[in-house]
């Protein structure tokens, strides 16, 4: 199970929690194959080049479906033409954070200093394209500043940046940036939601923020490469099925701020047409350039 991002981060937190289970379900060890870079397409080509056999899965967040096609004209790979998605399982919504030592104590005092001193608040992203850089050209767009993106390798070097100050904020997954937030070293600003989380209820959202055009969702799903027969992409179906229907996963993916969300192939690849389209349409309309 290849993940396109570096150890510790809320991805490769999902994917173990989920394939040691399906493992147990497969009655083989389910591994887990870190890939990070080129926001997560060196992951992903290694999937969509990879036989069609069942043994050789993706295990990615939104980034990989929907963020990167949107925003990336020279992607090296198709989501749609090189994979076949097996199943959503897991969502967690993106959060707008800065140091605990930090200025700023609002969302409203980030954007008020990039209005002063445009160009001066950075944010980190886990590289060109990468979900945190959409989301934030996005709330720069809404909100009427400038930032500049700061790329890290990934999220759990993006999120130390944020901690140290080397940069004014960060975008990142609940699922990796709470236990930061529980040990006080970072600042919950705003949660990438229409409503509060209740796992953060303290945190404002987006919606009573008046900015809903700015929202990016966050999800996990599991995908083989293209070609993959159907006798052997249900059978992995059934399995995940049967992973996500278990109390004790729910718990533990709760426990890693992550909240269970099933959906099936052709309602994975409904989301995954809504998505591009809303983030092709935000790229366009903000004018960013990814390429």
């Amino acid at each position: 199970m290849v993940v396109p991002f570096p150890p510790g981060g809320g991805t490769d937190v999902a994917a173990r929690i989920i394939g040691e289970r399906l493992g147990a379900r497969l009655g083989q060890p389910v591994i887990i194959d870190n890939k990070p870079g080129a926001s997560t397409a060196i992951g992903v080509v290694m999937v969509s080049a990879a036989e069609p056999d069942g043994y050789t899965l993706l295990f990615s967040g939104s980034s990989s479906y929907t963020v990167n096609p949107a925003v990336r004209s020279k992607l090296g790979y198709d989501p749609f033409k090189q994979l076949s998605p097996i199943a959503m399982v897991a969502r967690t919504p993106l959060v707008v954070v800065t140091s605990a030592t930090g200025p700023y104590k609002t969302l409203k005092d980030v954007v008020a200093k990039a209005k002063a001193e445009p160009g001066t608040v950075t944010y980190a992203t886990f590289g060109t394209g990468s979900a945190p850089h959409l989301a934030g050209e996005m709330l720069a767009h809404a909100t009427g500043v400038k930032f500049s993106a700061i790329p890290y390798k990934g999220s759990a070097e993006a999120d130390i940046g944020v901690v140290r100050a080397d940069v004014s904020m960060g975008i990142d997954t609940l699922a990796a940036v709470n236990p930061l937030l529980q040990s006080g070293k970072l600042r919950a600003l705003a949660v990438i939601s229409e409503k509060r989380f209740v796992q953060i209820p303290t945190v404002p959202a987006y919606g009573e923020l008046q900015l809903s055009p700015a929202l990016l969702d966050g999800w996990y799903a599991v995908a083989a490469p293209a070609g993959i027969s159907p006798t052997v992409r249900d059978q992995l179906l059934q399995a995940l099925t049967a992973v996500m229907a278990d109390p004790a996963v729910g718990k533990k993916l709760q426990q890693q701020s992550l909240e269970p969300a099933f959906l099936g192939p052709q309602a994975l690849r409904n989301v995954m047409d809504s998505e591009i389209a809303r983030y092709r349409a935000t790229v366009v309309r903000a004018n960013i350039r990814i390429d």
